[in-house]
């Protein structure tokens, strides 16, 4: 499978740069898979695809103010995306500009500092890890051309957001009110929660030729016991589940490989049995990356294809901020 499968022309323009005032306003393109056929509905009608006995899982993965700017000694801004600490003031980082070199100073409010201490690496002089993440602000996809604002710290995260590590948002999720969740819960169905630290696996460029020798990179994920419960509750009546996202769905496939815990590089691409999730709820992704192949395999490439060229010519809103589909 060559990665120029996996591309597609989409107009800038229908990039979201801001969310929508009421999370539940976004639009919602279901594919039906058995049937072959698109409908165009809006989030609100969500809940009624849920049905007694069905599952829906969420990924509870709150995003870390990891994006820091700070200034080199010369003046010059230097911006860090924190990928994940090391130990308590060591962390993995991506730099920008590339051409600072190993050992030099970065200045940051207070006297915080920083040293790039190896390729993608800055030590931190600190207090705790608190102060440092104290400084950064809200990191919001490259695609979005504009700063932080302050409704980004509430409309990035999700409603039900509990556990800090993520360093980008699990977006499928962001669609979900407090309204709507009642709602699905009084309709007698369950919800259940994974947690996976979006890091930069999920992000991570696709450059081998051949998708299928690209290496996914490792994320921290974890399925409680009471989720485990819910899920094994779910396929003993015949329920359906649901994931909310590409990282539910990656959790919920790895934890049917006996893994409950740990680290997850699980690379769904086409050809994959899925062998848990029964329907996905997702945003629309960027072209050539693993979400957009991960959609490709649940939906089908031909069907993935018609659903995307029909968002596109009706205007739907795109990536992080944007509109969603419901894969059935």
């Amino acid at each position: 499978m060559k990665l120029s499968d996996f591309d597609y022309n989409l107009p800038k323009e229908l990039i979201a740069q801001y969310p929508l005032k009421d999370r539940a306003d976004a639009r919602l393109l279901v594919l039906n898979r058995s049937k072959g056929t698109i409908e165009h509905l809006s989030f609100r009608d969500f809940p009624g695809f849920l049905k007694k006995d069905d599952l829906l899982v969420l990924n509870d993965s709150k995003v870390l103010s990891c994006r820091l700017i700070g200034k080199r000694k010369t003046g010059g801004k230097v911006e860090l995306l924190l990928l994940g600490s090391k130990s308590e003031l060591v962390f993995d980082a991506l730099v920008k500009p590339a051409r600072i070199k190993i050992g030099e100073k970065v200045y940051f409010g207070g006297n915080v500092s920083a040293v790039l201490s190896a390729k993608n690496e800055v030590t931190f002089q600190a207090k705790d890890k608190e102060e440092v993440y104290s400084l950064g602000v809200m990191p919001l996809p490259p695609y979005i051309k504009r700063e932080p604002e302050e409704q980004d710290y509430d409309y990035y995260q999700t409603v039900y957001a509990r556990h800090k590590g993520s360093i980008a948002s699990p977006t499928a999720g962001l669609h979900f009110t407090p309204l709507i969740l009642k709602e699905i819960k009084e309709k007698g169905i369950n919800l259940a929660y994974v947690t996976l630290h979006v890091g930069y696996a999920t992000f991570k460029p696709v450059k081998a030729d051949d998708i299928t020798k690209h290496a996914m990179g490792k994320e921290p994920f974890v399925i409680n016991k009471e989720t485990e419960k819910s899920i094994e509750e779910a396929r003993s009546k015949k329920g359906k589940i649901f994931a909310v996202g590409t990282t539910s769905c990656r959790s919920l496939e790895t934890y049917a490989s006996g893994i409950k815990e740990g680290y997850t590089d699980l690379f769904i691409y086409p050809g994959y049995k899925f062998k848990i999730v029964d329907h996905l709820l997702t945003n629309f992704h960027l072209p050539k990356t693993t979400l957009f192949v991960l959609v490709c395999a649940f939906a089908g490439e031909k069907l993935a294809r018609k659903a995307y060229s029909e968002a596109i010519d009706k205007k739907y809103r795109f990536y992080s901020y944007g509109d969603a589909m419901l894969i059935i």
